[in-house]
């Protein structure tokens, strides 16, 4: 089996004697960024439509995850069966319906299941458990949604375009730096409440206005003198740039 193959291949780069003087010495705290940075080339490779780039980076995030498991069974910890023993209950739990007798289900049942999990936690918050790790936007998203659930939420966008305006305000009003960043930070958050409420996922929306100024920007810059420009001149550019990118998608 290939999964054994690569158990194997990680249990002879982490033998403390003969193994890799790199694998060898890691701790979950230094391979965690790792993991994080496969799963966005997974992201970015689907975003790509590269097929191909995504089995590759697939196989990658599969090393993080025998990494971890390998680390884990060195302390004592876990097992990497004991991880895939884990999510293949979690998925029978969830899905009582395809795999229980359950007489329906869908969405609204895993939910109610998710939610029945949480509370046997000790941590009874509304949020609880909502990741560290996610891109601040996301982590944003889910807060609010998770804020949601129990009420703390506008009922339309007027609320959400609201607080955007006042968080805008409030910046304008602000001059030490300090300050500046709080504010910054509010608005922030406020735009990505409206996002939800107009049921666009923020990070998702920022990638792809991401892609688009890049594409725009690496066109405008081939024009012959470009930094010389004056910043009217560059805007210029920019517009045509933009309108010849609308029209070519129409």
């Amino acid at each position: 089996m290939p999964l054994d193959r690569l158990v194997e291949i990680m249990r002879r780069l982490r033998d403390p004697s003969t193994g890799c003087e790199w694998d060898s010495v890691q701790t979950f705290e230094t391979i965690a960024p790792y993991t994080i940075e496969e799963a966005y080339e997974v992201a970015d490779a689907i975003a790509r439509q590269d097929m191909d780039a995504l089995a590759d980076e697939l196989g990658d995030l599969q090393l993080q995850v025998v990494f971890h498991a390998r680390m884990a069974e060195e302390a004592g910890l876990f097992t990497l069966n004991d991880v895939l023993d884990n999510i293949t209950s979690k998925m029978e739990r969830r899905h009582p319906h395809i795999f229980g007798d359950a007489p329906n289900g869908g969405h609204h049942l895993w939910e109610q299941i998710k939610a029945e999990e949480r509370a046997a936690s000790p941590d009874q918050s509304a949020i609880a458990g909502v990741a560290l790790a996610l891109p601040a936007l996301e982590r944003a998203a889910k807060l609010q949604r998770r804020a949601a659930r129990v009420g703390f939420d506008w009922p339309d966008t007027a609320g959400p375009r609201a607080k955007i305006s006042e968080e805008l305000d409030e910046l304008d009003a602000e001059t030490e730096h300090q300050r500046q960043y709080e504010e910054l930070g509010d608005l922030l958050f406020a735009v990505v409440n409206l996002a939800r409420h107009l049921k666009i996922e923020p990070e998702a929306a920022l990638r792809d206005a991401n892609r688009k100024f890049e594409r725009r920007f690496r066109e405008i810059e081939q024009e012959p003198g470009f930094v010389e420009l004056s910043l009217d001149e560059k805007e210029a550019l920019w517009t045509r740039a933009k309108r010849a990118q609308a029209d070519s998608s129409a």
